[in-house]
């Protein structure tokens, strides 16, 4: 396949599709879920001295879900999903933040009581 072909198949796919999925209903409520995409894609060829000539080409795709579109007796609301990793390693950011500030926090005041004295 050519590079020009497996770019313009890769732009075909992307479609809102991918970022709000089909509507579905449960006991009368409809949700429509979301996602953010990212994409990306590169190819090249080459001519080697012998005039031999080789191409290549990828494509990535990655999605995450952000929340939901909910309607419920008439009336619509957004729910936001929970990125739990990214809570965490926030959490943990924060932590090892506190940690060293506590530390060094320690270590200059145990050098300004030894100083006084």
């Amino acid at each position: 396949m050519k590079i020009d072909e497996l770019l313009e198949k890769a732009k075909d796919g992307l479609e809102t599709k991918l970022v709000y999925g089909e509507p579905y209903q449960v006991d009368g409520v409809t949700v429509i879920v979301a996602a953010t995409v990212g994409t990306g894609g590169g190819g090249g060829d080459s001519r080697d001295e012998k005039g031999r000539s080789g191409e290549g080409g990828g494509f990535g795709l990655s999605a995450k879900p952000v929340g939901a579109y909910v309607l419920k007796d008439g009336e619509l609301r957004w729910q936001p999903a929970i990125d739990v990793n990214r809570l965490v390693a926030t959490f943990g950011l924060i932590a090892v933040a506190a940690l060293f500030a506590a530390t060094r926090f320690s270590r200059l005041k145990h050098r300004s009581e030894h100083e006084d004295l």
